[in-house]
């Protein structure tokens, strides 16, 4: 009967946290699974679904691929019960799988999508919009730069009102208009005249006074100019490496460029 399933779940449970103990995570994620699995038959869903979450974490130590397919299978039962923030929150955890362990990085991206979609329906925009921003700067990494583009420029515009947040809509423009370089020189000019009349602010920025630096010296094919205005950039703010590596496969459409760096 019932109690003989609730003993098994609770004897389930305290094995796993022993398990757990013994830093045996494996056999914590299969006993929190199996927990998981006896409180579904209870009709028990919530706990059905914290079991999943703890053989999830269990997983993540051993078996990324096996704590994807827990935090899955969590994500299932919560969407069911309309809880998605909380299904949200466990995409970006599979997401990070994706990233740190697996090196899947579509895979990422689709659940950081995923997470996105759901904070949005629930009004979580600020959280939505961190998610998306992770996608645009995997998809300009994989050279997909019309959707990396969509993306800042759709957040940068939601930010631009925001007084707490507007002094990132900036960052925003300014990396959409790096993809637009990469990809047209002539679109980088017209992005950032659209960008500066949407968003005054931007215009005394360092970031558009670097872009209108690139912009000429790249017009006059000179990488000498090109590199010294990125030089004299990051000696007030660090370039990190995404933006390096975009400023460089940029440089490198400066005639005669080979495998130059930014130094």
């Amino acid at each position: 009967g019932n109690t003989r399933v609730e003993e098994a779940c609770e004897m389930y449970t305290r094995a796993a946290n022993m398990f757990k103990i013994a830093k045996n995570w494996s056999a914590a994620g299969n006993a929190f699974c199996q927990a998981a699995k006896l409180h579904m038959q209870l009709q028990s869903k919530h706990d059905s679904a914290t079991s999943f979450v703890d053989a999830g974490n269990a997983y993540k130590k051993a078996d990324p691929q096996e704590a994807i397919n827990c935090l899955n299978a969590a994500i299932d039962i919560y969407t069911d019960m309309g809880r998605f923030t909380i299904a949200a929150k466990h995409h970006i955890t599979i997401a990070e799988i994706y990233e740190a362990e697996l090196v899947d990085i579509e895979k990422a991206i689709a659940h950081y999508e995923q997470a996105a979609d759901y904070y949005k329906g629930e009004e979580s925009n600020s959280s939505a919009n961190k998610c998306l921003l992770k996608v645009a700067a995997y998809a300009a990494q994989l050279e997909q730069y019309q959707k990396a583009i969509e993306i800042y420029e759709q957040v940068g515009t939601n930010t631009m009102d925001n007084p707490l947040l507007k002094y990132s809509a900036k960052e925003y423009f300014f990396k959409a208009a790096l993809c637009h370089f990469i990809v047209d020189e002539l679109n980088a000019k017209l992005a950032l005249e659209k960008y500066e009349e949407m968003f005054p602010a931007f215009t005394d920025s360092r970031e558009c006074k670097l872009l209108k630096k690139l912009l000429e010296a790249h017009e006059e094919q000179n990488s000498e100019a090109y590199t010294e205005a990125v030089k004299e950039f990051d000696s007030i703010s660090r370039l990190d490496q995404w933006l390096t590596t975009m400023l460089l496969r940029i440089k490198k459409s400066i005639q005669g460029e080979g495998d130059g760096d930014l130094k």
